[in-house]
C-alpha cells in the first residue's frame, strides 16, 4: 500500500482537511500503516500537483479542505484491481522473534506475557468496534462493510498473535536452558553453514 492511495481512498469517502485526514488515518489505518503529519501534508501537495485532488474551500488559518478529483478516483480504483499486492509483512515483533535466542530466559517470558496481552487487548477493542458496526450503529453502506471486512482480519490477526505469544511462552523451547547464553554459531564471528 502507498500512503498516497490511503489518503485517495479516505477521501473518496468525502472531502477533508490535512489534519481531518491523518486523524482519520491514525484511526482507521494507524495499526496497519502508520503516516505523520509531515508525511501526509507533502503527499496531499503532490497529489494536487497531479490532479488526483483538488482544494474545495479554505478556512481560517489558511487550513485547506481538500476533495478526490474523478482522476483520484479512478487510481484508487486502478490501484484496487489492477496492481500486485505487496505481501511483505513487516512486523517488528515476528522480526525479533528470530532473535529471542540472544535473550535472558526471565526478560524473554516478560517480553511475551506483554506481546499477549498487547495482542489480545488490541484484539478485544477492535471486537467491540466491530460489534458496533454489527449492530448497525455505523449504517449499511457499502464502506462501512468493507471496513467491517477488514476490522475482522485485524481481529484474527491479533488474536493468532495473542495465542502465538502465549504458546512461545509456555512452550518447552523456552525451557531451553541455553536462551540467552547461547553464542553464535560458527568461527571467529561466521555464520554456521
Amino acid at each position: 500500500m502507498s500512503l498516497r492511495h490511503g489518503l485517495l481512498g479516505l477521501l473518496a469517502e468525502g472531502p477533508a482537511s490535512g489534519y481531518d485526514l491523518a486523524r482519520r488515518f491514525s484511526e482507521a489505518l494507524g495499526s496497519v500503516w502508520p503516516a505523520q503529519h509531515p508525511q501526509i501534508y507533502s503527499e496531499l501537495t503532490r497529489l494536487e500537483a497531479a490532479g488526483l485532488i483538488e482544494v474545495e474551500s479554505t478556512g481560517p488559518r489558511r487550513r485547506k479542505a481538500y476533495r478526490i478529483t474523478d482522476e483520484g478516483l479512478a487510481e484508487v480504483r486502478r490501484w484496487l484491481a489492477e496492481v500486485e499486492v505487496d505481501h511483505t509483512f513487516r512486523m517488528e515483533t515476528l522480526f525479533r522473534a528470530y532473535f529471542f535466542w540472544l535473550m535472558d530466559p526471565e526478560d524473554l517470558k516478560a517480553h511475551l506475557r506483554s506481546e499477549q496481552a498487547f495482542f489480545a487487548d488490541t484484539a478485544a477493542a477492535l471486537r467491540g468496534y466491530a460489534e458496533t458496526k454489527d449492530r448497525g450503529e455505523w449504517g449499511t453502506s457499502t464502506q462501512t462493510r468493507a471496513m467491517r471486512i477488514a476490522l475482522e482480519a485485524g481481529i484474527r490477526i491479533n488474536e493468532a498473535l495473542a495465542g502465538w505469544a502465549q504458546w512461545a511462552h509456555e512452550t518447552d523451547l523456552m525451557s531451553a536452558e541455553d536462551f540467552g547464553t547461547a553464542k553464535p554459531e560458527g568461527d571467529a564471528g561466521e555464520p554456521a553453514g
